[in-house]
């Protein structure tokens, strides 16, 4: 049994887990209502609601999941990447926990915990979800705030995620950063991903949308969202701004199908380029409707396996972390109390993939 800590950014997570799959409790504490204000995530704010949620969460937590933190066999938590002091009020949580328990302490990386996401079996109406494993060798697009990546997962022990390496990452804005600037382009409130779906959701069938650029396309398999980002901006304060409220929906529109449109096409580019079959869509973008769609629809004609988390398990999760957290544990990682945050942990520092 694994209880696990993330506090990366602004999202204050505790989760327990059970046989390296099985999750019996997990609590998100959202800091939107915090930094909204704010047009985003002030870090010290962040940090300091950190330090004052941690432990009634984790008391709740443990409430639900119905079991002594005694039974705890390990605990696993988030070094990095992320914001520098929300990572260390989390690392040092965790630290003063393994040691109070005396139970070994497992750092992980932020993105492979999105990648597990698509290992977890959860509750729903008193039942057992159990999705299929991931086969591997697989591709995993990680598509977050602050990242947008796409990794190629070889098969590793057991059958399960082996090494990984890193294909393609942005450039300059990952793509939910992207989606926080447009919405406050377009005077959306933050964050900024949501509020673009759902204003894109207004826009008629057969109603024109702009056609912005699609940045890099067909150029590897690096992303850039920089550029859209101009365009948008060029486009709205040209002609968005004077053609009513319907003009933020069509640019919000044209704004999502260009972001999906680049993801998917890098995405599929990859997949043939390495015969594989297998995809993982994960991080807090993979919440987007039409992203969902457009792979989806992709796995019934192209006959891929895609796994996408349910949108709980996209966002920044504590659950994710028991899973990468057990997989680390089941293949004998330990981290000594010496365990540091690191803001800005390369992904291919994982041992284990």
């Amino acid at each position: 049994m694994i209880l696990a800590i993330e506090t990366s950014c602004d999202e204050t997570a505790v989760a327990l887990l059970e046989k390296g799959r099985y999750l019996l409790a997990h609590k998100v504490a959202s800091q939107v209502a915090w930094h909204r204000p704010h047009g985003g995530v002030v870090p010290e704010l962040a940090a300091r609601r950190h330090m004052e949620t941690l432990a009634p969460l984790l008391q709740e937590v443990l409430a639900e999941g119905g079991r002594p933190l005694e039974e705890v066999e390990a605990v696993a938590v988030t070094r990095g990447p992320g914001l520098v002091g929300s990572l260390l009020v989390g690392v040092q949580f965790a630290k003063g926990l393994a040691l109070a328990l005396d139970r070994p302490l497992i750092g992980v990386h932020h993105l492979v915990g999105h990648l597990m996401a698509t290992h977890l079996a959860y509750r729903r109406g008193g039942s057992w979800v159990e999705p299929p494993l991931p086969r591997y060798p697989a591709l995993g697009l990680i598509v977050s705030g602050s990242h947008t990546d796409l990794v190629q997962i070889d098969e590793g022990e057991g059958g399960g995620p082996g090494r990984l390496h890193l294909l393609g990452s942005t450039r300059d804005d990952a793509a939910g950063e992207a989606f926080d600037k447009a919405a406050r382009i377009l005077g959306l409130p933050y964050p900024g991903g949501p509020a673009i779906e759902k204003a894109a959701l207004q826009v008629e069938p057969g109603e024109p949308i702009p056609a912005f650029p699609r940045p890099l396309l067909g150029k590897g398999f690096d992303f850039s969202f920089s550029g859209l980002k101009t365009a948008l901006l060029y486009w709205w304060e040209e002609e968005g701004r004077h053609q009513g409220e319907r003009a933020v929906y069509r640019g919000a529109a044209g704004f999502q199908e260009a972001v999906v449109e680049v993801l998917f096409q890098k995405t599929a580019q990859a997949m043939e380029a390495l015969g594989l079959k297998s995809l993982l869509l994960v991080g807090g973008v993979a919440a987007n409707r039409r992203l969902r769609e457009v792979f989806q629809r992709a796995a019934e004609e192209k006959g891929w396996e895609v796994h996408i988390p349910p949108l709980a398990f996209c966002t920044d999760n504590a659950a994710m972390i028991a899973a990468a957290g057990a997989l680390s544990f089941q293949r004998g990682r330990r981290d000594s109390l010496d365990l540091d945050a690191h803001p800005s942990l390369p992904l291919q520092e994982e041992g284990w993939l």
